[in-house]
Formats: structure tokens, C-alpha cells, sequence
């Protein structure tokens, strides 16, 4: 699957370790929110991540006291008809502050990228689109008019001056 971060087609660095799996003592591992959160209170033995998988239901609130020790935080598309990704990615970035990394991954389609850009994703690993694809999704407008998380102003505050 191709992993594309800042305009390019990166190598995945990182391994998703599924609950109940062994976590390896030397990777950069991404876990669930759960395991990861059982790891934090000692509830369960092994290395700590510096990783976290999200899934749709997962209230990103619980990792706000952790955000300043994750590298990265994926979150899951299982059905590209289930959004509640993009609304944790604007979370994550606007009310929380996060800065790192947050990629998209499973059904990831390449009509989508824009948007997923748009509330605070930088990295996307996706089966359907390559690095032309994303690319040419990234830049298919050139003018926004809600406000975001990636920081362009909307159409309507350029017009006013504000």
C-alpha cells in the first residue's frame, strides 16, 4: 500500500500491532486506543507506544493528556461511508493542538484526500490512489470556503479583507 506524506511516496516505518498480538521490542509501533491506554495505567506489560490507531468510534479526548509523547496518530476508515474520521482529525489539530503526525488509513479513496488535508490529515496510506493521484486530489481547488485545519483562509474573509 503506498504512503504518502509531503508529496511523496514514503516508506511505512511503522507496524500496527492488533490487540492480543505480542508487541515487538524494537519498532515504532502504533497500537488501539484501548491497548494504549492500558499500557499507560500499567494494565498490561510491554514497550510504550509512540502510536495509536484510532477507530471510529474512539473519542480522541482521551489521548489529549498524551499528545505531546505520540509521533503518530492513524485513523482508521473501515467504510469510506463513515466520516467520523475527519471530524477526530479537526479535533486532534484544532482543540487539541496536535502537531504530529496524523495519518489516514483503510478505505481511503482518492476522493476523499482533499478533504481529509482539509481537517488535518498529513499522510495517507491508501490502496486505491497512488502518489499522482493524492497529489492531483491535493490540489484539485484552489479556493475554500469553510474554515479548517489546514489554515487557508476561506474565500468569503479574502473577499472582506478580514
Amino acid at each position: 500500500m503506498p504512503l504518502v506524506k509531503g508529496g511523496e511516496e514514503i516508506a511505512n516505518d511503522w507496524i500496527f500491532a492488533a490487540d492480543g498480538t505480542v508487541l515487538p521490542e524494537s519498532a515504532q509501533i502504533s497500537v488501539s486506543l484501548a491497548r494504549f491506554l492500558a499500557l499507560k495505567k500499567g494494565q498490561e506489560n510491554g514497550p510504550l507506544p509512540v502510536g495509536v490507531r484510532l477507530g471510529p468510534a474512539d473519542d480522541p479526548a482521551e489521548l489529549e493528556p498524551y499528545l505531546p509523547e505520540l509521533r503518530l496518530i492513524e485513523i482508521d476508515f473501515p467504510r469510506y461511508t463513515d466520516g467520523r474520521g475527519f471530524s477526530q482529525a479537526q479535533l486532534l489539530r484544532r482543540r487539541y493542538g496536535y502537531s504530529g503526525e496524523i495519518r489516514a488509513v483503510g478505505h481511503v479513496l482518492r476522493d476523499q484526500i482533499f478533504y481529509m488535508h482539509r481537517s488535518g490529515f498529513d499522510a495517507y496510506e491508501t490502496r486505491r490512489a497512488g502518489l499522482s493521484e493524492v497529489l492531483e486530489a491535493l490540489a484539485e481547488f484552489s479556493e475554500v470556503y469553510q474554515p479548517a485545519a489546514d489554515g487557508p483562509a476561506a474565500v468569503f474573509r479574502k473577499r472582506h479583507g478580514a
